[in-house]
């Protein structure tokens, strides 16, 4: 089966927000969307933290985010347009920002056709959310990120298989 590595970042501003994008996925664009964090997959030779670093400015525009650790791990099975499946290995890396208004001016074709909105989200925002969020329990995880408290690991949300050390190296 395919497999696609992907850098999601847990994007913070100063007001401890957090960045979520609003989509579909290929497979089913006409589908209600959910809402995820930035990201996207890894290009040849990148680890994560550089797909990252990259994906926040291309899906942002900002210059200036520090990147924290990874903090999550997950891997999914979703389809692609074509209905195939794609074994999805997600590695969720902590990153703070300035904030401000977001820059659409990096997406890709892809992005402006399946994303519907992009914005800042509080703790109770999320809570009280009732659409769909992406990852399952963000906003019970969400709070031990706010205050810096990070799992010496990744925490495994889902897991298909097991993890490689390159999955999680700088």
């Amino acid at each position: 089966m395919r497999e696609r590595v992907a850098a999601r970042v847990i994007l913070l501003d100063p007001r401890g927000r957090i960045l979520l994008m609003k989509g579909r996925l290929p497979s089913d664009p006409d589908a209600p969307g959910a809402w995820f964090t930035v990201g996207g997959g890894l290009e040849p030779g990148e680890t994560v933290l550089q797909a990252a670093a990259r994906e926040i400015v291309e899906e942002t525009g900002f210059q200036d985010a520090v990147l924290g650790p990874v903090v999550w791990y997950s891997e999914e099975i979703l389809y692609d347009r074509k209905r195939r499946p794609l074994v999805v290995k997600q590695s969720y890396v902590v990153a703070r920002c300035g904030g401000g208004e977001v820059s659409r001016d990096g997406w890709q074709p892809l992005e402006r056709e399946l994303v519907d909105d992009i914005r800042w989200w509080t703790l109770g925002d999320l809570i009280a959310c009732p659409e769909d969020v992406y990852p399952v329990g963000l906003a019970e995880r969400l709070p031990d990120i706010l205050d810096g408290r990070y799992p010496p690991e990744p925490l495994i949300l889902a897991r298909l298989g097991a993890a490689t050390p390159q999955d999680f190296s700088a």
